[in-house]
């Protein structure tokens, strides 16, 4: 099913700390790692991908740094800054609290548990 991208948008920066806070990545492994979590419900390209991880850098929740690969080639490199952890902890509960209410409309004013 495809899934409309308005409800992506917002989520994906959420994502990717989530993902660089188990280890620093570079950008295709994000690519690809999020894609396979997600069965390629996030399927970014790099045109979409740098534009955020840059924004989430100028805010202080990234740092980068470069890294020779085996094939001699440079990565850069992306990892989680302490202001990056707070964050996301902030942003998983205001998503936790955000799809509670959602589900709650949608499945007739049931109690859902909410996980922060």
């Amino acid at each position: 099913m495809a899934i409309d991208k308005s409800l992506q948008t917002g989520s994906t920066g959420l994502l990717l700390l989530r993902l660089l806070e188990e280890q620093d990545l570079y950008g295709y492994e994000m690519i690809e790692l999020l894609a396979e979590r997600s069965n390629n419900v996030f399927s970014l390209k790099a045109g979409t991908l740098y534009p955020l991880l840059h924004n989430l850098e100028r805010q202080g929740y990234l740092t980068s740094y470069e890294r020779a690969a085996e094939t001699s080639k440079v990565r850069k490199y992306y990892s989680i800054t302490p202001k990056g952890n707070r964050f996301l902890r902030e942003k998983e509960s205001e998503w936790g609290h955000f799809t509670d209410a959602v589900n709650r409309v949608l499945k007739g004013g049931s109690a859902c548990v909410v996980q922060a």
